[in-house]
Parts: structure tokens; C-alpha cells; sequence
């Protein structure tokens, strides 16, 4: 299992719950595709998404904010 330290999530966004909420939404995504490993041996959606956020070449995101009520 690897093991994603908040510092390092924050590394990569403002902190470390935006980086969790955007890698969630990101996983959320991804589960939406079909799998490809066919052994069955391939990683969880929340680590790739993870993975995907703390690459060199990341997730690219936006913050949009959320209206006035």
C-alpha cells in the first residue's frame, strides 16, 4: 500500500483538503472508465488519483467559487 503524507498532498495545492477533495473528484472520474488490468492486480482508484496529484506533471484543477445564496 502506499502511503500519501498530507505535506506532500499540499505540496501540489493550496493545502492538503483541497488536495483531497480534488483527488476525490479525480477518482469519482476515473471510475468511470473501464479497467484495463486484466489479472485483476491493478491499483484502487483513490491511489492512482493520488499518484496523478502528486506527479510532476499533475492534475491540472481549477477553484471555482460557489454562488451566493
Amino acid at each position: 500500500m502506499q502511503v500519501f503524507t498530507p505535506s506532500e498532498i499540499a505540496k501540489h495545492t493550496a493545502n492538503k483538503y483541497l488536495g483531497v477533495l480534488v483527488a476525490a473528484k479525480f477518482a469519482r472520474l476515473l471510475n468511470e472508465f473501464p479497467r484495463s488490468s486484466a489479472d485483476g492486480r491493478e491499483k484502487k482508484i483513490t491511489t492512482r488519483a493520488l499518484e496523478q496529484l502528486t506527479s510532476e506533471d499533475g492534475i491540472k484543477y481549477r477553484v471555482v467559487p460557489r454562488r451566493g445564496r
